[in-house]
């Protein structure tokens, strides 16, 4: 039971760790160079970044372009028994789910940074736990109100499960990245 919760709950949540990879690749690869500029357009509260350069249409983008996709794959893997049986909906609005995951994710990462800037904590400075959950708690935000009760498990349970496991699946992920010199740093 508990096993079948944490497969459901990180699957589920495949969309938003698509869109929180995006903006990286997007940047790595140099996609739509012209929507390279910051999202808050250089603006400042008390001459602190609302969000910082690093945070970017670009990015923002290719969040949600990256949570359709993840969606999008979940449609066409649901027609198979395992996956249908560890998802949560039938996938039949991934375009809505991705997009809404997406957006979630990428939302929540800008709030964190927000606050990261209120703190002066420079970016790429570690602050634990919230670089690992903030696109959790923004794509869960956003996709509650469309949740599809197929699932044995409450919505809360989903989200508690994917925010624990998603902060060990991203401290891991960015830990193997960087010693396979792919980040250049662990966090």
């Amino acid at each position: 039971m508990v096993f079948t919760l944490i497969l459901q709950a990180v699957y589920f949540t495949v969309p938003a760790y698509f869109a929180n990879m995006a903006p990286v690749i997007a940047q790595k690869l140099k996609l739509l160079p012209e929507l390279n500029k910051p999202v808050d357009l250089g603006s400042k509260i008390d001459n602190i970044p609302l969000f910082g350069k690093n945070k970017t249409f670009r990015g923002f983008i290719a969040a949600i372009a990256g949570g359709i996709l993840g969606a999008f794959i979940q449609k066409l893997l649901y027609n198979i028994q395992f996956f249908n049986s560890i998802s949560v909906t039938d996938y039949s609005n991934w375009l809505l789910i991705g997009f809404l995951l997406g957006a979630g994710a990428i939302t929540g990462d800008l709030v964190e940074s927000f606050f990261k800037r209120r703190l002066k904590l420079r970016p790429g400075k570690p602050w634990i736990p919230f670089d690992q959950t903030d696109f959790i708690i923004g794509a869960y935000l956003f996709a509650w109100p469309f949740y599809y009760t197929f699932a044995s498990f409450s919505f809360l349970s989903l989200f508690l499960t994917s925010f624990v496991a998603s902060f060990f699946l991203h401290i891991a992920t960015n830990h193997i990245s960087y010693y396979l010199r792919i980040r250049k740093e662990k966090w």
